[in-house]
Parts: C-alpha cells; sequence; structure tokens
C-alpha cells in the first residue's frame, strides 16, 4: 500500500455508475481517502491506532480489508464514544471511528457525494464544498432586508442520536441501487459504541465524528428542504440548525406547528420545544450570530458568542502566569484570537471587537502585576515604565487585587496599547477593519 502516498484527486471523478463498491475500493479513490484522513489526523479508535501508523497497516492488511468489502463481510469496529461540552450547555457526544474506519467512510464520502450532493437544496449550507456558515448567515440578512422579520427558530433534539435508520435508508436506496454498498452503509450505522470498555449496540442515530456522518445527515434533512421549498418559505439550514423566516408571528407560530408534526410523523426527528421559537431574528442566535432591529439590518456577534468567547479565553490567560509574555501572546494566545476572528469577523457593527482588545490587555496587565509578585518588585517595574515614584509606590502597595490593578490608571498608563502591539499581540478590531 505503499501507493497510498499519491497525488489526491477531486471527489467528481466518481459519479454513480457501475458497481459502486468496485469504485470504493478502486486505488485512486482509497489513496485520496488515505491522505485526506492522514491530514485531519485525529485521535485514536477503540484499537489505540494512531494515524502516522496507518500506512504500515495497510501494507499487511489492506488486500484482506479489500477482499472483506467486495464480500459485504466487512464488520466495521465500535466507535469510542466521548463527550465535549455545547456551547448551549450540556455535552455533546461524538463517536470516534477507527482510523481504518475513517479512511473507508472517507472513501464512501467520496463515492457518495458526488451522488447526493446535486439534489440538496440551495439552502442547505452544511458540511457542503463552497458553502459556510457565513453564506447562511448573509441568506438570513437578505430574507429579512426583504422584510420577513419574523424568524421560527427549530432546534432538533439531539438530532444525530435520534436519526432512524429506516428512514435514512429508504432515501438512500432512491439514488443508490448497489446492494453491496447499501449492507455498507447500514452496517456503520449499527456498530456499536463503546464506552468505559462496555459496548453497547445502535439501533438509531448516526455518531458525530466520522467523515460518513454530516453527509446522511444532510440526505435526511434534505426532505425536510424540500418539504420547506414545497411549501413555499424563506429559510436558512446548516446542519441540524435551521431558520425558517416569515412575515407576521401568527404565521410563525401555524408554521412551527405544523412542520414539527412533518419532522415527528415523516422523519421520526424530535422537536425540542423548549429551545424552539417564533421570535424576532435580533432575539435569536444562529450560528454564533444575530441581527440589529433596523429594517436593514446589519450582522452582529451574539451576546452568547462573546460571553463564551470571554469563559474559553480565562483558561488560556492561566496557562500564561510564569511565562514569558511575548513568547505566551506568540505561540499561545495569537492563534487562539486569529482563529476565533476570522470566524466572527462577518459581524458587520465592531464595537464588540474594540471592548474585547481592551479586556484582553486587562488580562495581559494582569498577568504582569502577578508575576512582579512582591509590592517592592511592583514598585520597581512601574518607576521603570515612567510612573512617578510617589504615585508607583502608592500603587505598589495599595494591597488590591491583580484585577483591580490591571484596570487601573497606573498600569494603563505603564502598559498602553503600543506596548502590546510591541510584542506583537493580535488586534481583534484591526482584523474586523481590514474587511470593511
Amino acid at each position: 500500500m505503499s501507493a497510498y502516498t499519491s497525488a489526491s484527486v477531486n471527489d467528481n471523478s466518481f459519479p454513480d455508475r457501475g458497481n459502486l463498491l468496485e469504485q470504493l475500493v478502486d486505488s485512486i479513490n482509497m489513496r485520496t481517502a488515505y491522505e485526506r484522513v492522514v491530514k485531519n489526523k485525529g485521535s485514536a479508535g477503540i484499537d489505540g491506532m494512531k494515524v502516522d501508523q496507518l500506512r504500515n497497516y495497510l501494507n499487511i492488511h489492506w488486500s484482506q480489508i479489500k477482499e472483506e468489502l467486495l464480500a459485504g463481510t466487512y464488520q466495521p469496529k465500535p466507535v469510542r464514544q466521548v463527550e465535549i461540552p455545547k456551547s448551549s450547555g450540556g455535552m455533546r457526544k461524538l463517536g470516534i471511528p477507527t482510523v481504518v474506519d475513517r479512511m473507508i467512510q472517507q472513501a464512501m464520502h467520496q463515492i457518495l457525494n458526488p451522488i447526493f450532493d446535486p439534489l440538496f437544496s440551495e439552502n442547505s449550507f452544511g458540511f457542503r464544498s463552497g458553502r459556510s456558515a457565513h453564506d447562511a448567515v448573509r441568506q438570513a440578512q437578505k430574507f429579512q432586508h426583504e422584510g420577513y422579520r419574523w424568524v421560527v427558530d427549530l432546534d432538533l433534539k439531539q438530532f444525530f442520536d435520534e436519526v432512524n435508520h429506516d428512514v435514512l435508508m429508504s432515501l438512500i436506496a432512491k439514488r443508490v441501487k448497489d446492494k453491496g454498498m447499501l449492507r455498507l452503509i447500514r452496517s456503520f450505522l449499527r456498530s456499536g459504541v463503546m464506552t468505559g470498555g462496555v459496548e453497547s449496540q445502535r439501533i438509531k442515530g448516526t455518531p458525530q465524528g466520522g467523515p460518513l456522518s454530516p453527509l446522511l445527515s444532510n440526505i435526511l434533512l434534505n426532505e425536510f428542504d424540500r418539504e420547506l421549498e414545497k411549501r413555499g418559505h424563506r429559510f436558512c439550514r446548516y446542519a441540524d440548525d435551521c431558520n425558517i423566516y416569515v412575515k407576521t408571528r401568527r404565521s410563525g407560530e401555524r408554521v412551527l406547528n405544523s412542520i414539527t408534526r412533518f419532522l415527528e410523523k415523516r422523519l421520526k426527528l424530535i422537536v425540542n420545544e423548549e429551545k424552539s421559537a417564533v421570535a424576532r431574528p435580533w432575539q435569536r442566535t444562529f450560528l454564533g450570530f444575530s441581527f440589529t432591529n433596523h429594517k436593514r439590518c446589519e450582522i452582529r456577534i451574539a451576546p452568547k458568542s462573546v460571553l463564551k468567547f470571554g469563559k474559553s479565553m480565562k483558561s488560556v490567560f492561566r496557562t500564561g502566569k510564569g511565562r514569558n509574555l511575548k513568547r505566551f501572546i506568540k505561540e499561545i494566545l495569537n492563534p487562539k484570537l486569529i482563529g476565533w476572528i476570522n470566524y466572527y469577523r462577518l459581524a458587520e457593527t465592531k464595537g464588540y471587537a474594540e471592548g474585547l482588545d481592551g479586556w484582553i490587555r486587562r488580562h495581559l496587565r494582569k498577568i504582569l502585576w502577578r508575576q512582579w509578585k512582591r509590592p517592592r518588585t511592583r514598585f520597581q517595574k512601574l518607576m521603570k515604565a515612567d510612573i512617578a515614584e510617589e504615585r508607583a509606590v502608592e500603587s505598589s502597595f495599595n494591597k488590591r487585587g491583580a484585577w483591580f490593578n490591571a484596570g487601573a490608571s497606573h498600569m494603563n498608563e505603564a502598559f498602553r496599547k503600543k506596548f502590546f502591539d510591541y510584542l506583537g499581540l493580535e488586534s481583534l478590531l484591526r482584523r474586523v477593519l481590514a474587511v470593511r
């Protein structure tokens, strides 16, 4: 299997024709899948095999794996279940397949995606090439500009855990006639879940964590999209996050009730009544964003997203204790800030960025204050920063906490914005303005 290190090809090289299992195990297709799994890295599954061990394993075992795939006897291993915190509270369950199963799922995705993606709605933005969450938010803004200023904000309860296998497989079978491929898809759906060393069988759901799960979710929810289109609704869907835009509260309530019946009866999904609502768009959060209440609304970052950012950054700042500040900024802080603002700079209001820049600098001053520890050291550092002696003495011995002093005038004057610019600190505001 040394050929697995060759160049990749485009997904569209594999149209729906002939024996799909033959296309699946085709050397070019599998080579592409291997390269993508290696590039994406990721954790080991229940067998403990790491991505960098995959090549040697395939050199020995690929012939047998290929034979089992073609014969319809391949059995995926159970996924390793892990939990990560959800932004809305609670925990999200992820199923981590073994690296071999990830490669096979990726190869399946490359065969199945060109078959199904052309069937998907223009209002579906999640997990699709050339489409993004930003596109969905802009589309939502467009609907509001057209006068649709009420939103039906739908929340599907534990969507990935509730997918009905029979409903999903019947939708796949409408386009996929290869029985071997259908059996393989179902075998991945039914593969067990390993939690705390105990395996449990799965009779529903398609756990997040594998390459195939996003495509399967879109295949199922495409039926929902088509129903909305048939009814003439304006909507944006990103994975299981869907907003439907209407002109009045009354029509929104009718839509919520009728669509809930469709989802629960036709697709066997559960609508979370507590989290779903009919409201003004600026009262809700969509993909981390919200909107202003102007007639020509602007995109803004949702308050919940700012709070979540602040909470996550506090743990980052704690890692700066005892570190060289310049190195901490370059190696740890800046990558976090850049990754976050590259997503949220879509927001057209800029006040949040300016406020967060000041909050970040205050946290860095807090790190400095704590590193100095003793009042005498603090006095010397303030004097070195051109703070008058009397003021430096008073400030150094004030017995107030680090956060107070980080926001006090003596630290602000001693370590102004230009000091942090010199250390290379990224400015959220500067990056926001760069795209205006």
